[in-house]
C-alpha cells in the first residue's frame, strides 16, 4: 500500500475531502495538510493563492503536528465499527417523523429523546452540523464528546459535553426507517431496537499546522462573520 510509506498526506479541496481522508489515513498516523478549494475550509491550513510558497516551508520541514480526536461507532445488529472525525448521527430516515432514541450513559440509561436525531460530535465537529443545531463551539484539540439532539419534542433541548472517557449507548425505537451517518458522508439503516455504541477512539487524526494554536480564534470569527457571530 503506496499510504505505508507516506510522510504526510496533502488534501486538495474542502473540509469534506479532508473528512473522507481522515477516516482512511488516521490509523496509520500520518498527518494531513488541507489546501482550501472549498468554501468554509476550517480545517484546511493552507489558502490556495499561497499553497505553493507555504507547502515548500512543510516540506523543508517546517509546522507543528496537531491532533484531533475522532469518534467510533460500533452496531451491534451488523458488527459494523465505524470512524469520524466530525460526527456520528443516529436519526431518522426518509419519513418526516420523530424517532424516539434511548440514550444510555455508562451503561446507565439517561434519556430517551423523541426528536428527528441525537448527534454526537468530537470538538473539530462542533463547529459543524452540531453548531447548526445550536451546539456549542469546542477547542478542536480537547477530546470531549458533544451529545446534542436535533429537534427534541417535550424533552432537554441542550446540549452536553462529555468526559472523552464516556461510553455511550443510543437505541433506536421506532416503526420506520432510522439511519446512522457518519461525517454525513457514510450511512447504515437501523431498525426497531437497532443499537450504536460511541466512544472516543483511541487513535487521532494527526494535522500538519503552520500557524498557532491560538489562531483557530481568529478563524473562528473570520469564517462565521455573518453567519453564527
Amino acid at each position: 500500500m503506496l499510504l505505508d510509506n507516506s510522510d504526510l498526506i496533502i488534501s486538495v479541496g474542502g473540509d469534506g475531502t479532508i473528512l473522507r481522508v481522515a477516516r482512511i489515513v488516521f490509523p496509520l498516523g500520518i498527518p494531513i495538510v488541507g489546501v482550501n478549494f472549498g468554501n468554509l475550509g476550517f480545517m484546511t491550513e493552507l489558502e490556495a493563492e499561497d499553497a505553493m510558497d507555504k507547502l515548500a516551508l512543510i516540506l523543508q520541514g517546517g509546522g507543528r503536528i496537531e491532533e484531533r480526536a475522532m469518534l467510533q461507532a460500533h452496531l451491534s445488529s451488523s458488527g459494523h465499527t465505524y470512524h469520524a472525525l466530525n460526527d456520528i448521527v443516529v436519526g431518522r430516515g426518509k419519513y418526516i417523523r420523530l424517532i424516539n432514541i434511548q440514550v444510555s450513559i455508562n451503561e446507565e440509561i439517561f434519556t430517551t429523546y423523541r426528536a428527528d436525531a441525537v448527534i454526537l460530535a468530537t470538538p473539530t465537529g462542533s463547529t459543524g452540523y452540531s453548531l447548526a443545531a445550536n451546539g456549542p463551539i469546542v477547542y478542536p484539540e480537547s477530546r470531549d464528546i458533544i451529545m446534542k439532539a436535533v429537534c427534541p419534542h417535550l424533552n432537554m433541548d441542550k446540549a452536553m459535553v462529555l468526559d472523552p472517557s464516556t461510553k455511550i449507548r443510543l437505541k433506536v425505537i421506532t416503526n420506520h426507517e432510522a439511519i446512522i451517518s457518519m461525517d454525513g458522508q457514510v450511512e447504515e439503516l437501523l431498525k426497531n431496537g437497532d443499537e450504536v455504541e460511541v466512544s472516543v477512539c483511541d487513535k487521532t487524526t494527526k494535522f500538519l499546522r503552520l500557524r498557532s494554536r491560538n489562531s483557530f480564534y481568529e478563524t473562528l470569527v473570520s469564517k462565521l462573520k455573518g453567519k453564527f457571530l
